[in-house]
């Protein structure tokens, strides 16, 4: 015990105390509480009544050391991986999926959930209360309450294996990004690329090869998959070898040798059918939609109805390019690698800007200052730095808490916005480091975790943003905020919890709506150099491009989400008739402007669908972006620049969907904050689609 009481996982206060945890720290941290866990459940089971003190709230205290415990674990996989921290990770992996099992199958806290739900009481619990025990009853169902002998055994060794497949696919994709490289001496191969990307590859190679004798000036440079590098090679050199050659690493990642995913596609695809079979569904997909708002025939509807609007747009999209390429003298037919290229140039022509000229404008400091200010005339919440306040896990992370009118603080965010190659996964996301939860002695306040993958600061440049990761920023944000604007009591359905997988991406697609809104893009903005804010006519060029090539990026969505649907609704791996591949293929042959070459193993980094929690739901980005779009539409009917219309509904925004969580149905809460049922027409509208 003397040992354990030195673990800062064991036991601490307040927030992780991350500058303190080491690799060596898990297991035996993590192991303590497994085991206190089990004795106390154990005891629990033997006297658990059909009341909410006893079945939910009972519960929360047992497990709430080991989820403190787990989460920092867990979030330190993501932005600061390595090695020991892998293996210890992995150890004791299995052993947490098992308890949780273990509490997913008692049969004395579901009988006491079921007692519950029949009860008296019933009707004295909130809608939010009834929402909880329902959706725990439901977890009880798919975790295989209802499963008996060899069906229960099977049915836990599935889930075990499925986590720890979805974490080796994960360290997979991280190792293979990471192992690949370009080392580039001479400077005519990178003609073309910007002065940004020219330092990105210069860094790039300095980490790769741990020197500090590289200059963006004179080299040498390497080109990796790293994406701020990847895009500044794909969409600036006009070394056409080395794109197709990055290009084509680009969508084999992952796919060969010891990080070969292919063979865990098939295996996590065959699993999770049986898995869902064993429970009384047909397949995976409807499974997954059982907790979800859509169903299979409405997701495919709306996949059918945008694809529909998209195809009559996107190959005179491709064509335009084309003629572009073509006039400008480009006499090879166009590839996968070149349309990066001609497109960036085809939009500079069309709107006269480029990514780089905006780029200055757009310092990470200057942008923060904007998306407060937004933040306080939509939501009357102001946010303030809080660095040094607690521990972080590298030096460029930062801390903030967030007031209300009154001044109160309400909350709290760690903000993690650089690329760090080989030690943080790709991507963006959102996730809770502390739920809101009113305990006997007193609040406590959300925190959330923001990390973004954007420019890092290079030399005695600041961090200066490309415009899509401002819109990425933004987005991670309204996940954020839903997180932390939550005025719900039950940790189970506060915040981000307890909400319908395809309704939690409304708030972070409506947050970026406001990158188009002339006030608030050129509030947020600042030469880093002169201070000056972005020229009011690039303005309207950018808002202009906003429905460039918008058909072919929506089909690109579609495809994504079409293929994962297939894989889990129609594919069956244990037929040996088609493989995954052949289900991308075929998708892509509807929705692609130009077939996948034969190589493309993009299912061996599609992490949303293999190592997130988009397997079934990566059709929920387009169906929260019908809802965003319309939710938006509130907004522009009032006026965006008639400030006290705006403060309302942003106010009624703040007090319904971001209010109350997963407290109530999503479709109930849309309907409270738009009076109605959401439409496609705003969103086809902004798309520039016809009606």
């Amino acid at each position: 015990m003397s040992e354990l009481s030195q673990n800062p996982l064991y036991a601490y206060e307040g927030l992780p105390p991350f500058e303190q945890i080491e690799a060596a720290h898990v297991v035996p941290a993590i192991r303590a509480h497994l085991a206190q866990v089990e004795s106390a459940l154990a005891a629990h089971e033997q006297v658990v009544a059909p009341t909410w003190e006893s079945a939910v709230v009972a519960l929360r205290d047992i497990f709430e050391g080991l989820g403190r415990a787990w989460g920092p674990v867990s979030h330190l996989m993501g932005v600061r991986n390595s090695p020991e921290l892998r293996a210890a990770y992995e150890e004791v992996q299995g052993e947490v999926v098992m308890l949780s099992l273990r509490a997913g199958q008692s049969e004395p806290l579901y009988r006491a959930l079921r007692g519950l739900r029949d009860s008296a009481g019933w009707s004295n619990l909130t809608r939010g209360q009834q929402r909880i025990v329902e959706q725990k009853l439901q977890a009880a169902e798919q975790a295989g309450i209802g499963l008996q002998g060899e069906a229960r055994e099977r049915f836990n060794s599935i889930a075990q294996e499925l986590s720890a497949l979805g974490t080796t696919y994960s360290n997979h994709v991280l190792d293979a990004t990471r192992a690949f490289g370009i080392d580039i001496t001479d400077s005519a191969a990178l003609s073309g690329v910007a002065a940004t990307g020219l330092m990105l590859l210069s860094s790039a190679w300095n980490q790769a090869h741990n020197a500090d004798t590289s200059t963006p000036e004179s080299g040498p440079w390497r080109a990796t998959l790293d994406m701020p590098v990847y895009l500044a090679v794909m969409e600036y050199a006009e070394n056409r070898a080395l794109r197709e050659q990055l290009y084509r690493a680009y969508v084999t990642r992952a796919s060969t040798g010891e990080t070969d995913n292919l063979p865990l596609v098939q295996q996590i695809l065959r699993l999770r059918r049986e898995k869902a079979q064993l429970l009384g569904f047909e397949n995976y997909a409807e499974l997954s939609l059982s907790t979800k708002m859509a169903d299979l025939p409405g997701v495919r509807a709306l996949s059918e109805e945008l694809l529909s609007a998209a195809a009559a747009v996107g190959p005179s999209e491709l064509q335009q390019v084309r003629d572009f390429a073509a006039a400008q003298g480009e006499s090879a037919e166009l590839s996968h690698w070149d349309l990066p290229l001609w497109r960036r140039r085809l939009r500079e022509s069309l709107y006269a800007y480029t990514d780089e000229e905006l780029r200055p404008y757009f310092p990470l400091n200057k942008v923060l200052d904007g998306l407060f200010a937004l933040l306080n005339r939509l939501f009357a919440v102001t946010v303030r730095p809080a660095d040094g306040a607690v521990q972080v896990w590298h030096p460029d992370v930062r801390y903030f808490e967030m007031f209300n009118e009154s001044g109160d603080k309400i909350a709290a965010f760690f903000l993690d916005a650089y690329s760090r190659p080989g030690l943080k996964r790709g991507g963006a996301w959102m996730n809770d480091c502390q739920e809101r939860w009113l305990r006997p002695e007193g609040l406590q306040l959300p925190v959330a975790y923001l990390i973004c993958n954007q420019t890092p600061p290079v030399g005695d440049r600041p961090s200066l943003m490309t415009f899509d990761e401002v819109e990425t920023l933004f987005h991670e944000f309204g996940h954020g905020l839903q997180h932390m604007l939550t005025q719900v009591d039950e940790p189970e359905v506060a915040g981000i919890s307890g909400i319908e997988w395809d309704a939690v991406e409304l708030p972070s697609q409506f947050m970026e709506n406001w990158c188009y809104h002339r006030a608030t893009l050129l509030g947020m903005t600042g030469h880093f150099e002169t201070g000056a804010p972005l020229p009011d006519a690039t303005f309207d060029k950018l808002v202009a491009a906003r429905t460039f090539q918008a058909a072919t990026f929506m089909m690109r969505q579609l495809m994504l989400g079409m293929t994962d649907m297939s894989l889990h609704a129609d594919y069956d791996a244990r037929s040996g008739e088609r493989t995954p591949l052949d289900v991308m293929t075929e998708v892509a042959a509807r929705t692609a402007l130009l077939p996948p070459l034969a190589e493309d193993r993009f299912l061996c980094s599609f992490s949303h669908i293999f190592a997130g929690g988009y397997a079934a739901g990566y059709y929920s980005y387009k169906w929260a972006e019908v809802l965003s779009a319309d939710a938006f539409g509130a907004f522009t009917e009032v006026g965006l620049d008639n400030s006290e219309g705006i403060a309302r509904a942003g106010r009624l925004f703040r007090d319904t969907v971001l209010a109350l969580g997963g407290s109530v149905e999503p479709m109930e809460v849309y309907r409270r904050f738009r009076g109605r049922a959401p439409s496609t027409k705003a969103l086809l509208e902004q798309y520039g689609f016809t009606v």
